[in-house]
């Protein structure tokens, strides 16, 4: 599936400039080698929050990454890869590993908590390097957080390969870090309106197009046909497929398509996920938009309400 709309589309969680250099996962004395060389740098997290180097004061647009020797200890550490961009900090070339922090371990680094940044503010601003680091970052954390044990056995399991492979050593089985596809979707109807959706558990007034998991066996195109229906009533047809990006909540990949709701079709929320339903035209966006939460900036959600807009839009949580 090719992604001809790419260019167009405004994605932070799609950017990248890692080599994550697979091959030397599987050598025995990695992280030796890695703490040996003095180029290495540690990307710290505490709770999905990471540092970011101070300018003036205030928190820059780039991760704090730490020398070796300023991370005496660890619950996890896994093998990022080599980046392969300067930045004002690091040369191309140097090697990354992420290092997951106790509470204790964190405050002996930082010890303040608000100075632990979280994806979902910062994740925007960040550069190509820093915003595939992060989003890398923290899906591989979830994933490591959520298999501890054997999903067979339940005995604790081990972490190899450079932090990509859980092992039971009771059942001999190896699990490696899961991506969770899902599918979301901007319908639009004959006359040229934007579907948008609000959950129950979120503040009011806030709206996004209407997104689902993947099931097994599923295409994607199936999937964005059953969703759309289960949350919205529609049938919808001609599914596009748009754009891909990261989302580490915990670690998902959305995959953007446009499709249509043709005729006369009644809305019916499905009441669990989706509360409201709504048509909006351009026009009508344009003039609410200062009443609306549209989706975050790093979301694919908001790049696809503004491609379809065809500018970029201002909304409510964005004027202070």
């Amino acid at each position: 599936m090719t992604n001809s709309a790419e260019g167009s589309f405004n994605l932070p969680l799609a950017r990248s400039a890692v080599d994550r250099d697979y091959l030397s996962r599987s050598r025995p004395e990695l992280f030796d080698e890695l703490w040996a060389n003095p180029n290495t740098r540690v990307l710290t997290m505490l709770d999905g929050g990471v540092l970011l180097h101070e300018n003036n004061g205030s928190a820059s647009a780039e991760l704090k990454l730490l020398p070796v020797e300023a991370v005496p200890s660890a619950k996890l550490r896994v093998y990022l890869g080599v980046s392969t961009q300067n930045s004002a900090f690091e040369p191309s070339g140097t090697p990354i590993v992420l290092a997951v922090l106790s509470k204790n371990a964190a405050a002996l680094i930082e010890p303040e908590s608000s100075n632990w940044h979280q994806l979902r503010k910062t994740g925007a601003g960040l550069s190509d390097r820093d915003a595939g680091l992060f989003a890398q970052a923290l899906a591989l954390a979830n994933w490591h957080n959520n298999h501890e044990y054997c999903s067979r056995c339940g005995t604790p399991t081990v972490v190899e390969q450079g932090g990509w492979v859980r092992r039971c050593f009771k059942d001999d089985v190896e699990s490696y870090p899961r991506t969770d596809p899902a599918v979301i979707v901007a319908v639009i109807d004959d006359q040229d309106r934007i579907l948008l959706g609000s959950q129950g558990v979120w503040e009011e007034n806030r709206w996004s197009i209407l997104a689902g998991f993947v099931e097994p066996g599923e295409s994607l195109d199936a999937a964005v046909t059953r969703e759309m229906f289960e949350e919205s009533g529609l049938k919808v047809t001609q599914p596009k497929y748009l754009a891909s990006q990261s989302w580490p909540f915990p670690y998902s990949l959305m995959l953007g398509f446009i499709a249509k709701a043709e005729g006369e079709q009644h809305l019916k929320a499905d009441g669990v996920e989706i509360e409201k339903l709504r048509w909006f035209s351009r026009q009508e966006l344009k003039a609410e938009a200062l009443e609306l939460l549209l989706p975050n900036r790093i979301s694919i959600a908001r790049s696809i309400i503004e491609q379809w807009y065809g500018e970029e839009l201002v909304s409510k949580s964005e004027v202070g």
